[in-house]
């Protein structure tokens, strides 16, 4: 009992506001599912890991607040009696079973250790008991957090109880404020810079906490606790993972001669107005074409949620990647994040280390803990990190949000894109047009337009384009290949078919 007091000792005497603020609040949904439900009646998902250790301690304090106003007195209470849930898996670190049977023996958990998986170990324990709550350590940027409120059904298909999520909108730096603030122990992996913990097979220290120590001998790389991490966006950066992996992986085997396709979308009613000029769609192609990259389609759509919702949704469901730009901000206008939202089916939500970057950049102009620019697509949104740029870009899935408004900016978050992503990695584009040349005539184009289609009949290997500048201007034929040799032939046997110095090549 004194222990649970000491938590919520500790965060009063706190000068951390914002960590007074969202203890309150999972002390108020706590206490509201101990009304609700029986003790009987409700569990503990338990797994070790820091967001579960948080809410052990969270439940201990509001389970100790929730009796202490029913009895109203100090006593009587002698032991934790909310069942805690713990699936052992074969594949979990030795360091966070210690912690977790630790833990239970620490503050007296009756702990129910369930060797399955978590869905059949699931239907076994309600079987058995009267669950109908179960307490769970999730927070908005988990996988499994999109669509979550704090008292959420479980989802169809699986057997039926409340999900309780008292830390949902807890950031990174909230648990380890909180971890820090009650010196409550934690899993020893995280100081030794680990700050997302799954499985052996998926988990390694975060690079981002790696020290460059010279005066060790030992080869063993060192690393700084977890709580040092500054981005917290960057938690999962320790997940072993295709490094902010495109939808399709260009690297993998069944891709590697499959061409990457890529959309780019425009949105802004001023270019279909006329009022400005699109720059940035140019120069996009460009860049995506240079790096190997076929892009099917550009579009320009209005200034509105439903029609960037449509496009998006069109596009990402048929491209590796799609781009899109304009319409970023806090203006009326600004309609782009919420039209991504709504084409995956989830809802902004706020995101507190994006709302950081916003007040180092408007630091005055931003007010309020609900500033309308930090809403993100919710569970579904990573934060490229770079130094050079002041805000991160936006990856929701297979859709990059680019912020910028003209070509010298773009030059600069495309060359962080390409450093933070393996947009430059697929080699199947510029393997097949890997040479290219260019030829200029005055011929006319129903001189030109017979011989060429039966060019691309002979060698179908190659790509062969044609354009003008002006409409009374010489074409210009555009030849891509895999080598030289190859494209040399088919220029010799288009210049057999006219005389001789019809053809200039161009550099």
């Amino acid at each position: 009992e004194k222990r649970e007091m000491e938590i919520d000792k500790a965060i009063g005497e706190s000068d951390d506001k914002r960590l007074k603020t969202k203890y309150n609040n999972a002390i108020f949904v706590i206490r509201r599912a101990l009304s609700l439900y029986s003790i009987e009646e409700v569990a503990f998902s338990f797994n070790g890991g820091k967001d579960s250790t948080v809410l052990l301690h969270l439940l201990r304090a509001g389970y100790f607040l929730h009796k202490k106003e029913l009895t109203c007195s100090n006593g009587g209470i002698s032991n934790f009696p909310v069942r805690t849930i713990y699936f052992e898996s074969p594949s979990a670190f030795t360091e966070i079973n210690s912690f977790t049977y630790d833990a239970a023996q620490t503050y007296d958990l009756q702990l129910d250790i369930i060797r399955q998986d978590f869905k059949s170990g699931l239907e076994a324990l309600l079987k058995a008991n009267p669950i109908r709550a179960i307490f769970l350590g999730v927070r908005i940027g988990d996988p499994t957090a999109v669509g979550q409120e704090q008292f959420s059904p479980s989802s169809p298909g699986w057997p039926p109880f409340m999900r309780v999520n008292p830390i949902l909108d807890w950031s990174y730096r909230d648990v380890w404020a909180f971890l820090l603030t009650c010196k409550v122990k934690y899993c020893s992996l995280y100081d030794q810079g680990y700050t997302s913990i799954g499985s052996i097979h998926d988990t390694v220290p975060n690079a981002l906490l790696s020290v460059n120590d010279t005066t060790s001998s030992s080869k063993e790389k060192l690393f700084k606790p977890a709580y040092l991490l500054s981005d917290g966006r960057l938690e999962r950066a320790g997940r072993v993972k295709k490094n902010a992996s495109l939808k399709n992986d260009a690297d993998s085997d069944s891709h590697k001669h499959e061409v990457l396709l890529a959309s780019v979308i425009a949105v802004g009613d001023e270019i279909l107005s006329g009022t400005v000029e699109d720059q940035l769609g140019l120069c996009l192609c460009k860049k995506l074409t240079s790096v190997g990259w076929s892009v099917q389609q550009t579009s320009v759509i209005r200034n509105d949620i439903d029609s960037v919702s449509e496009e998006v949704d069109r596009q990402r469901s048929i491209c590796d990647m799609v781009f899109i730009y304009g319409g970023v901000g806090p203006l009326h206008s600004d309609v782009t994040l919420a039209g991504v939202a709504k084409a995956f089916g989830v809802r902004l939500a706020p995101d507190e280390e994006f709302e950081e970057y916003l007040r180092h950049l408007i630091s005055e102009q931003c007010t309020g803990d609900r500033n309308e620019m930090a809403q993100l697509p919710e569970g579904i949104t990573e934060l490229l990190h770079h130094e050079k740029l002041s805000v991160p870009l936006i990856k929701c899935r297979n859709v990059i949000v680019l912020a910028a408004t003209n070509t010298e900016e773009l030059e600069k978050e495309w060359e962080c894109l390409t450093e933070l992503t393996k947009l430059g990695g697929s080699t199947s584009l510029m393997e097949l047009y890997a040479s290219s040349r260019r030829l200029m005539t005055s011929l006319t184009d129903v001189e030109v337009a017979e011989p060429l289609t039966k060019l691309g009949l002979e060698f179908p290997d190659i790509y062969i384009g044609c354009y003008r500048k002006s409409r009374q201007g010489p074409i210009i034929i555009c030849l891509k290949g895999k080598d030289n040799a190859r494209i040399d032939s088919v220029v010799q046997a288009l210049c057999k078919r006219f005389k001789e110095g019809v053809f200039v090549d161009m550099k």
